[in-house]
């Protein structure tokens, strides 16, 4: 039997969510019409109002709903530190594991010359502006620690140095509680080559 056209648009729709595929759309776009239309009706509620009200802070560039998010608003955080992150999901992770206290600037992505995603995108001039203001005594890159990210890091690094901002990198490498035969070479290397003195 072949989907309806609204159910197949459906099931098409929720295949833009990461990881989801089409058996796994097909599978939750059953589950909210069968069992549980009130939570689809939910869902899409919040959907609709999300995509309304969200937008990008003016100042850090995470998603809020005000010009301005939260942190950039509180006048008590650390403008002397700027935390360069891929995305907003990142600077909830940084606060809540670390209880950082600066500022941050979320890229929403990285370079990518292949996907066309240069420093335009990603609001390079805005940071700049941060840092030639005078205003950033440390810039903290805590991109991922993919090819493009590390890319990004070293990028933002150079523009850091232009006006003479410390720049300095999160330390990564042998997860807490890991055993160091299990841990992949590369990591391994760069724990190894950043190692810090007791």
């Amino acid at each position: 039997m072949r989907p309806t056209d609204r159910l197949g648009t459906l099931i098409q729709a929720l295949r833009c969510l990461p990881g989801v595929g089409p058996k796994t759309a097909q599978r939750m776009a059953f589950h909210l019409l069968l069992r549980d239309r009130e939570g689809a009706a939910a869902l899409a509620g919040a959907l609709q109002g999300a995509i309304q009200h969200i937008g990008h802070c003016l100042e850090c560039r995470t998603l809020t709903e005000g010009e301005l998010c939260e942190a950039c608003a509180d006048p008590k955080r650390d403008s002397s530190q700027l935390c360069v992150v891929e995305n907003p999901a990142e600077t909830f992770a940084i606060e809540q594991s670390t209880g950082y206290k600066g500022r941050f600037f979320v890229l929403n992505g990285r370079l990518s010359p292949l996907d066309g995603i240069g420093p335009d995108e990603l609001g390079l001039d805005l940071l700049e502006a941060k840092l030639k203001s005078g205003t950033v005594q440390e810039l903290i890159l805590a991109t991922n620690t993919t090819i493009e990210g590390e890319a990004t890091a070293h990028y933002i690094g150079e523009m850091a140095r232009h006006f003479r901002v410390r720049a300095t990198r999160i330390a990564y490498g042998v997860p807490f509680g890991g055993e160091l035969e299990y841990v992949d070479g590369t990591t391994l290397a760069h724990a190894f080559n950043g190692r810090q003195n007791l």
